[in-house]
């Protein structure tokens, strides 16, 4: 049975007001004094975030009770000093983020400019256990349609600075603008990948492996395969049922490779295009179908998407619970859905946030 961690990003904010708060690094030295031997929560690029990390799980009931055990934990250190820790992807009031000072951060925030300061976004990361790098960069080539359908499902940004954005996962275009982010190209082998990553390095655009930032990559500290195209999902569950696709995913991509069969050749133009289209619409609309590319209602997309994942599912004993957690998320809808219809029936984002800290810890 594959392994899965995740990683999770959540935004400090104002129990009150919802503000955010540049409180990262108190929330952590708290954190280091109340257990010197914690070692799940990190810091992130701005000190309005904080990021917390699962360890490998087989089982995915016991994943989802560490993710929601690292959300009150994480919420339990924040609360002592007077915030509160939220699932949200980009902050639906206004804030001008504050960049933690190491040398990395400050190398990123003069190379890049106003692009990384428009970085305070919050991702969910999935990592999903290989064999080896052969056998991940074959899954990589494999996945690559499919991810959309994941940022659907997890989409959770539909605010930005005060507004309404228009998308339900803005975090994934602000994500964009990153020289290395996105879908790639088919590598062929690991011999390929390896080589790319080098290559773009070399470059000096980016500073070294760590920020290739690929939709899915091999980690470079972990034998997994980092899938990354996920906004951190407003309810734990939801971030359970992602990283229970994700492991299916992976391990329908490796048989598919040992047995032969070829993954789709759609380019990054097209596979871009249906990104867009899945942070645009979410779960709402049309999304591009991962096979033919062309659109079609996203309840079918996700019904496609379980048809191909669903040896697996089965074999993993996941096959009932994904069914009904996919039965739930369309009825209650994703964080973009439940954000908006807070925002209707309160008509005020300092309210959206406040009771998305709630939603949070559920």
């Amino acid at each position: 049975m594959r392994t899965v961690g995740v990683e999770e990003e959540l935004l400090l904010v104002d129990p009150d007001t919802g503000d955010p708060k540049a409180l990262s690094a108190a929330v952590l030295a708290h954190a280091a004094q109340d257990d010197p031997g914690q070692d799940f929560l990190d810091k992130e690029l701005f000190g309005q975030m904080l990021e917390f990390a699962t360890h490998p799980q087989s089982d995915m009931a016991d994943l989802g009770a560490e993710i929601v055990r690292c959300r009150k934990e994480a919420a339990r250190h924040a609360g002592d000093l007077g915030c509160a820790v939220a699932a949200l992807a980009t902050s639906p009031l206004p804030v001008s983020p504050s960049i933690s000072m190491n040398e990395r951060y400050r190398w990123m925030a003069e190379k890049y400019g106003i692009a990384t300061r428009e970085q305070l976004v919050c991702g969910c990361h999935v990592h999903v256990s290989v064999e080896s790098d052969e056998e991940g960069v074959a899954v990589l080539d494999r996945l690559r349609p499919w991810l959309v359908v994941l940022c659907a499902i997890s989409a959770n940004s539909p605010f930005w600075q005060g507004q309404d954005s228009g998308y339900r996962s803005y975090r994934s275009r602000l994500w964009g603008r990153w020289p290395s982010a996105g879908p790639t190209e088919l590598f062929g082998s690991a011999e390929r990948y390896h080589r790319r990553v080098a290559d773009m390095v070399a470059t000096g655009v980016i500073l070294d492996e760590a920020m290739v930032y690929f939709d899915a990559r091999l980690s470079a500290r972990y034998p997994t395969v980092e899938i990354r195209v996920a906004d951190v999902c407003l309810r734990a569950d939801t971030a359970v049922l992602i990283a229970t696709l994700a492991r299916a995913l992976v391990e329908t991509a490796a048989r598919d490779w040992r047995a032969g069969r070829p993954p789709l050749e759609h380019s990054v133009s097209l596979l871009r295009l249906a990104a867009w289209q899945a942070a645009r619409c979410g779960l709402d609309q049309d999304l591009l179908d991962p096979v033919t590319m062309q659109p079609k209602p996203a309840a079918d997309v996700l019904r496609s998407l379980l048809e191909h994942v669903g040896d697996a599912l089965t074999e993993s004993g996941d096959a009932a619970r994904v069914e009904e957690a996919v039965a739930d998320l369309l009825r209650r809808g994703n964080g973009a859905r439940e954000q908006r219809l807070l925002m209707e029936s309160t008509g005020s984002l300092r309210d959206v946030v406040t009771q998305c800290v709630e939603h949070t810890q559920t």
